[in-house]
């Protein structure tokens, strides 16, 4: 059990599957604004940490400026700007699986790589280009079977540069999480993103006037929120935290990429689509890679 739980690219892999069902609920929340959705999710994970946060308030207090920083960086561009984006484009196509805003998980490792190496020093092997340029590979044949979907509607171009966005913001969030992870416990590092999110979350409500939506949301809408909370939103970042926490980010990069994979999936077991031969070979190359960078990651 104590090998297993050293095992961090494993739990990244878990939180990415978990990831990909995301999708499936936040759809059901596409007539709220992306900041109110946003909003509610951290809110709801926030009160949920509170309870582990509070015993380590001594620790809070005494957080060095550069953490906060850290902090600040990860809040305002994953937790806001890289969430709303994503949500954004999803809405800008109908939230139809597999379209363009996909395109995310393929740039968003090489964002991982480059503030890993800026941020946290990582030195990055020879060997491990190769994997990522076969990580990438897949990860585009398993999304794009047949080419970048455009017949999304007029939306389509917005959605893709707001996914580009979203990859920058998650990317060099992944850096700056593990910089505050090494420091702090995965747990208070979770806790003090979620509250963060919520306060600028309700200071940006305020601002762009949605006051009314954010206090009017049905039941329905509430559960919802729950639901992804208790899985796809604050249980997978703990989960992923406590992976990142034992995993150099670069290989954390590759990792990420089983939401993709996990996703077409979920779309044949859900959706009851077929895998084209070119998903299976992306498949293949993606779990190659990950198995590869995994093993690279045990080694360190």
């Amino acid at each position: 059990m104590k090998k297993l739980l050293a095992f961090g690219p494993l739990f990244i892999i878990l939180a990415a599957f978990l990831w990909s069902l995301d999708g499936l609920l936040r759809v059901r929340l596409y007539s709220l604004p992306p900041i109110v959705v946003v909003f509610w999710e951290h809110f709801i994970g926030f009160l949920i940490l509170l309870p582990v946060l509070l015993p380590k308030w001594k620790a809070v207090v005494s957080i060095k400026p550069k953490i906060w920083g850290a902090f600040a960086w990860v809040t305002v561009l994953s937790s806001i700007v890289g969430t709303v984006l994503y949500t954004a484009a999803l809405g800008k196509i109908h939230f139809i699986q597999f379209s363009v805003v996909v395109l995310l998980q393929q740039t968003q490792p090489l964002f991982v790589v480059l503030f890993g190496s800026l941020i946290l020093k990582e030195r990055i092997e020879k060997v491990f280009w190769p994997f990522l340029a076969v990580a990438l590979a897949g990860a585009y044949l398993v999304s794009f079977p047949v080419g970048v979907n455009t017949a999304t509607g007029a939306g389509t171009v917005i959605a893709a540069l707001m996914a580009v966005g979203a990859a920058f913001s998650w990317g060099s969030s992944t850096a700056f999480s593990r910089y505050a992870l090494i420091r702090l416990p995965s747990l208070v590092v979770a806790g003090l993103r979620f509250g963060l999110a919520s306060v600028l979350g309700i200071l940006l409500i305020l601002v762009m006037g949605y006051q009314k939506q954010a206090v009017g949301i049905s039941p329905s809408q509430l559960w919802m929120l729950v639901a992804i909370a208790l899985s796809t939103g604050m249980v997978a970042l703990v989960i992923y935290y406590y992976g990142l926490k034992r995993t150099p980010a670069r290989v954390s990069a590759i990792c990420e990429l089983t939401w993709p994979l996990s996703a077409v999936v979920i779309d044949y077991v859900y959706f009851h689509k077929t895998l084209t031969a070119s998903q299976w070979i992306g498949a293949v190359l993606l779990l190659v890679s990950i198995t590869a960078v995994s093993r690279m990651a045990r080694k360190e």
